[in-house]
């Protein structure tokens, strides 16, 4: 078992930044990847940013990529997500999810690509 804790959500004004972090317990040392997802109300959960575990490669969507950064910290089992040039159609519920190592192949974007999500970080970027 895997558990993910996410922090950092809130209500900003476009044009801030915001970090979120999630902190990874449990079975972290078989961790292949970490993802960043968010879901709008009415809308289907996507991904947004993703990191290798071991190596660090990273992934964006189109929609967030020069505005987000993704990065880890293996000795503190945690990954973050800076996201910065925030727009209102950032407004979403982020969610961190854990990949393990089970013939994986980079990158992973698919949400059925991910074995343990945590419960969510509501962020609100007003105009």
């Amino acid at each position: 078992q895997v558990q993910l804790v996410e922090s950092g959500g809130g209500l900003v004004q476009a044009g801030d930044s915001l970090r979120l972090s999630c902190a990874a317990s449990g079975r972290a040392f078989s961790t292949y990847a970490m993802g960043w997802f968010r879901q709008a109300p009415g809308k289907e959960r996507e991904f947004v940013a993703g990191i290798s575990w071991s190596d660090a490669y990273t992934y964006y969507a189109d929609s967030v990529k020069g505005r987000f950064t993704v990065s880890r910290d293996i000795a503190k089992n945690t990954v973050s997500l800076q996201m910065s040039s925030l727009k209102s159609e950032d407004t979403a519920v982020y969610y961190c999810a854990c990949a393990l190592n089970l013939n994986r192949r980079w990158p992973v974007t698919l949400k059925g690509s991910y074995d343990y999500w945590g419960q969510g970080t509501q962020v609100t970027v007003s105009s």
